[in-house]
């Protein structure tokens, strides 16, 4: 087959996202006889689709140097930017920069004939969302709206679109910026946009969701990624997005083996781009299914490599030490990825799971203040997934502090919102705090209905450690019951109250000494050795 035949079949698989074979035709073509600019450019853009990032940057290197040759300055530039794009997104700035100043170089002191320069404005503009600048980026990215306007580059406009939604979200105007990323989320469904760029945006708009809670739009628009994942067999690089994407989802709406799975995919894709941050994530959804599962070995061991791989860990792996039996050391995490976090997007999370902590080590006082924050952010954000993650973090340390009715009203509003945004686990974990707060109110037969139909869920997930949990908390009450005298269940009860031995002794009419006794006969018989333990004891196991 003669080369200009070879190229006409590449031209045509690439025309219908057929990556595998333009890839081939292309790359056959070019080494035959070499391809005309136009070509090499597409070549390069195969490149990038069926996974091979570095031969990506080689190609487009060389469309720059002989756009440069043919003197032809836009084509130079617009290589130049996804040179400095790819180095960017790989986390090498300083060459990235160079790219970025070589383009501007090509396109010389008449920038702003072309669209080329929006392009380039753009990676500048990315620059400083990455350096936390989101109003300097908002001015940029509405600059580059502009050049997509004024050019009719519909790649370029959805890409100044997108920065312009994510700034937007960044400074706190999230309804504003939502609104920009359904509107480009609309041109991209509609196939008006490249691969190349249709890809970014499904990533960036996805994730921007995940960093709002937008739980709803999340899910929408990680189907809409699938679907067109899936008309593109070869297709390498948002595939692992996507299946990452899919598991965080699937675990969300209690599909646990099926959210496995798709993390495995992920992974198993991502196995040849080595250092690509994705395979980190990946094993993060992976620890956390087998952490829910009870399966805490292997949860311990994906949570290590996906922390080897530059995974932040946290919360989950607190949250593993917790279900070990060793909160002081999740709780010492948790605080580390606190101070490091500030707020960020993993901060309600972390809050979440400092509470949790916090409880079971026995600092109310602690657990309120993190509380309080949650609020705080939940408040300011106004999103349903927030509201509930506050509103059972409010519930447990209300029952903490003895405040059972106010702790019943929290909990079963959380328990509706994860019903409404259909999170299983999180609505069967609210509920059981709906129990022990009817429970406190003496309404036994409320607490019985609620906690039933909760563990149910529970096994019908599989939630191991959160069953494990709930038969030590029943066991842990009845021993209390049957262990401990009236009195000591008495003394107990105004410890946990923070009450001092004195203060305990006026109250029930009784010596110092005689209170000393029952303290120390409460801590041989339960095993404990603190009044902090004994505080975390009564409220874990409803002694209060």
């Amino acid at each position: 087959m003669h080369t200009e035949s070879v190229i006409e079949v590449g031209r045509s698989a690439f025309q219908r996202g057929d990556w595998g074979a333009a890839d081939a035709a292309l790359s056959a073509a070019d080494d035959d006889a070499g391809l005309p600019i136009e070509d090499l450019e597409r070549l390069a853009t195969t490149a990038y689709l069926v996974g091979d990032e570095d031969r990506f940057v080689e190609l487009m290197s060389r469309v720059h140097r002989e756009a440069m040759l043919a003197d032809d300055p836009v084509a130079a530039a617009h290589a130049a930017f996804w040179v400095a794009f790819s180095l960017f997104d790989r986390g090498q700035a300083a060459q990235a920069s160079g790219w970025l100043s070589r383009g501007e170089a090509a396109l010389g002191s008449s920038p702003g004939r072309s669209s080329a320069q929006g392009y380039l404005l753009g990676l500048r503009a990315a620059q400083q969302i990455a350096e936390g600048e989101p109003q300097a980026a908002l001015e940029m990215f509405t600059e580059v709206h502009g050049y997509g306007r004024r050019f009719a580059d519909p790649d370029l406009l959805a890409f100044g679109r997108l920065g312009q939604g994510q700034a937007l979200v960044m400074l706190g105007e999230v309804e504003r910026g939502v609104s920009y990323l359904d509107e480009v989320m609309v041109a991209v469904t509609a196939e008006e946009v490249s691969a190349m760029v249709s890809g970014l945006v499904y990533c960036g708009v996805i994730e921007t969701c995940h960093s709002t809670f937008d739980v709803g739009r999340a899910r929408e628009w990680t189907g809409a990624l699938t679907r067109w994942c899936d008309k593109q067999p070869d297709l390498v690089p948002y595939r692992g997005d996507c299946l990452v994407h899919r598991a965080q989802i699937l675990q969300l709406n209690g599909h646990w083996a099926l959210a496995m799975t798709e993390a495995d995919r992920a992974r198993a894709l991502l196995a040849p781009l080595h250092g690509n941050p994705l395979q980190g994530a990946a094993l993060y959804e992976k620890a956390e299914v087998h952490r829910l599962r009870g399966e805490l070995s292997q949860a311990e061991g994906c949570y290590r490599e996906a922390g080897e791989r530059g995974h932040d860990t946290q919360p989950g792996l607190a949250l593993l030490r917790l279900a070990q039996g060793r909160a002081d050391i999740g709780l010492a995490g948790i605080r580390r990825a606190l101070d490091e976090a500030k707020p960020a997007v993993n901060r309600p999370r972390l809050l979440a799971a400092y509470v949790e902590l916090a409880l079971a080590a026995g600092d109310v006082e602690a657990a309120r203040h993190a509380t309080d924050e949650l609020d705080h952010v939940a408040q300011g954000v106004g999103a349903p997934f927030l509201e509930a993650l506050a509103c059972r973090s409010r519930a447990a340390v209300l029952l903490a502090e003895g405040e059972p009715r106010a702790a019943l009203t929290s909990a079963r509003h959380a328990w509706e919102l994860w019903r409404q945004l259909d999170v299983p686990f999180e609505a069967a974990r609210s509920r059981v705090l709906v129990g022990l707060a009817s429970r406190r109110l003496g309404d036994s037969d409320t607490a019985l209905v609620e906690i039933a139909a909760a563990r149910t869920v529970l096994e019908q997930l599989g939630a191991a450690t959160e069953l494990r949990s709930l038969a030590q908390h029943d066991l842990a009450a009845r021993k209390g019951d049957s262990v401990l005298t009236p009195r000591e269940l008495e003394v107990l009860r105004l410890v946990a109250a923070g009450k001092s031995n004195r203060v305990i002794a006026e109250d029930l009419v009784l010596s110092d000494k005689t209170v000393a006794r029952h303290v120390a006969n409460i801590f041989v018989k339960l095993g404990l050795s603190s009044r902090a333990a004994a505080t975390a004891y009564a409220y874990q196991h409803d002694l209060v």
